[in-house]
């Protein structure tokens, strides 16, 4: 559970700094909104 943790913890991080590299606020939304279906994807599939 720890290392689960950990792993995602890390890519948060990695989401928040690419964040900072997209100026657009369309581009962010539609980044969230891709990794939150493929999440759910790869975690209920």
């Amino acid at each position: 559970m720890r290392r689960m943790c950990g792993f995602i913890l890390f890519w948060i991080a990695v989401g928040m700094l690419l964040m900072f590299l997209i100026p657009n606020l369309f581009f962010q939304i539609l980044a969230i909104a891709f990794c939150i279906c493929l999440g759910y994807y790869l975690f209920c599939c």
